[in-house]
């Protein structure tokens, strides 16, 4: 507990909220894209993987009744060997503070990589409510259990020296991706992800995503609710299971360092992945399409 302010320190610097001001001003749009509920997970602030740059723009563009945070918000994983927290992730924290104190219902469930803050389950930190898993009612009246999903992976149960590895040279990667990224962007090349990309080509990685995806839905179905909502293997997925006659949906909400993906939920109970990169990528068709419109100037 001493030693967290000195970890967490820039995380610590944001309870003076409202009196900071983002580095990253927020941006004022016209009208934005409003959600009964928003799901996002494995954001990893404290890493250069973090995708903040999509993150920001993301919470400039939505808004939603009820936010949750599934999981690996922060790693704490990384920042125990290094601490590395750039004003970016500053401004993510600040967002989702703003939304709490604007009325957002903001639920936070904590993931292996911030495994740090399970202890303090069932407290609420400046409008953010720390739960261990939570049950969410759709419009439509379907019930899902909500859980980052770390629970259900072997590797983590059963050899976690191994899980450390993993996300050791998962991190290489990440530098790999990022630099790839760089050179996309001055190309003036859309985002894309190498390490996304990588993942889906490996047969075993696609057989461990296919069972983790099995294996949560089951326990989804032992508990009979109607599906799950988790995160953890930052890939974004809707899939549909049959557990003893009856269906079970599963859905993943993706990450915030490879595919850029929210999960949302519509006003009528409808439910649809978010892929970022695509979002922002249409957006700027439309806004050329305007200007291409605009008579210029005599």
């Amino acid at each position: 507990m001493n030693d967290l302010p000195r970890h967490f320190d820039a995380a610590h610097k944001v309870a003076s909220f409202p009196s900071i001001k983002p580095s990253v001003p927020e941006r004022v749009i016209g009208e934005r894209r409003r959600f009964r509920t928003i799901w996002i997970s494995d954001v990893h602030l404290g890493t250069k993987g973090c995708n903040h740059e999509l993150l920001i723009d993301f919470l400039d563009h939505t808004d939603s009744e009820t936010m949750y945070l599934v999981g690996d918000i922060i790693d704490g994983w990384r920042l125990k060997k290094k601490f590395y927290w750039p004003a970016e992730h500053n401004d993510i924290v600040w967002r989702i503070l703003k939304r709490a104190r604007r009325g957002t219902r903001i639920v936070y469930i904590p993931g292996n990589h911030d495994e740090m803050v399970r202890p303090f389950a069932g407290m609420n930190f400046g409008g953010v409510e720390i739960m261990r898993a939570a049950f969410h009612e759709t419009a439509d009246g379907r019930r899902l259990m909500v859980l980052h999903g770390d629970e259900f992976d072997t590797i983590m149960l059963a050899h976690r020296w191994l899980a450390f590895v993993g996300d050791a040279l998962y991190h290489v990667m990440m530098k790999l991706n990022n630099w790839v990224a760089r050179v996309r962007t001055a190309l003036g090349l859309p985002y894309w992800s190498l390490s996304k990309a990588a993942k889906h080509k490996v047969k075993n990685a696609v057989e461990f995503i296919s069972k983790y995806e099995e294996v949560v839905a089951r326990a989804a179905g032992e508990r009979g609710v109607d599906g799950v909502v988790c995160g953890h293997i930052h890939t974004a997925e809707f899939r549909s299971f049959s557990y003893d006659g009856k269906e079970v949906e599963y859905w993943n909400d993706g990450d915030w360092v490879e595919g850029c993906n929210a999960l949302v939920e519509h006003f009528d109970g409808t439910m649809e992945i978010l892929n970022w990169p695509e979002e922002v990528a249409r957006r700027e068709i439309r806004c050329n399409d305007v200007m291409a419109t605009v008579p210029e100037a005599a």
